[in-house]
């Protein structure tokens, strides 16, 4: 059932959310190779990010987000001091703002507009590559899945920003 979009809770969840900010692009030519950190990227409505081996597909997973803060998390869970961003083969890390307040909105990262279509789940290979607990400490720290609306370039420090709500 839809939400009724004049109640208090539709209010809140359509309200402001606090900007972030670009700290970690990467980008994985193909399915198991390493990720490669770079500081400037391009977003393709079509291709999603260039030079990622999702760019060939269209669909709900063109860009894949993480916070900052949900690595630290992460590590925590896991009784260490850091866990890398690569090692969660996200596309970008994120700081400062809260991804899950970007559910069911379009965002603005540098030049491009993004369109929120889920959560990122852990996959099984967390286990091997974060260890025994792997999976369940990524379990809802994982990030987000995001479509491209519109394209453009991304930087390192370039502002991520929710749109207002139509309605």
């Amino acid at each position: 059932m839809p939400l009724n979009p004049s109640s208090p809770l539709a209010r809140l969840l359509n309200g402001p959310v606090h900007p972030g900010k670009i700290v970690w692009i990467g980008l994985r030519p193909r399915r198991k190779d390493a990720m490669s950190a770079t500081e400037t990227a391009t977003i393709d409505i079509d291709a999603g990010l260039v030079g990622d081996h999702y760019a060939s597909r269209n669909g709900a997973r063109q860009v894949t987000l993480i916070q900052a803060e949900s690595l630290r998390s992460i590590a925590s869970h896991l009784g260490r001091s850091n866990v890398a961003a690569h090692d969660l083969r996200r596309n970008i890390v994120t700081e400062g703002i809260n991804l899950m307040a970007l559910k069911d909105r379009q965002f603005r990262i540098g030049e491009a507009v993004l369109q929120t279509t889920g959560e990122c789940h852990p996959c099984s290979r967390m286990e091997d590559v974060l260890g025994v607990g792997g999976y369940n400490a990524v379990r809802g720290f994982g990030g987000i899945t995001a479509r491209v609306v519109r394209g453009g370039a991304i930087r390192l420090g370039d502002a991520i920003e929710a749109l207002p709500v139509e309605g």
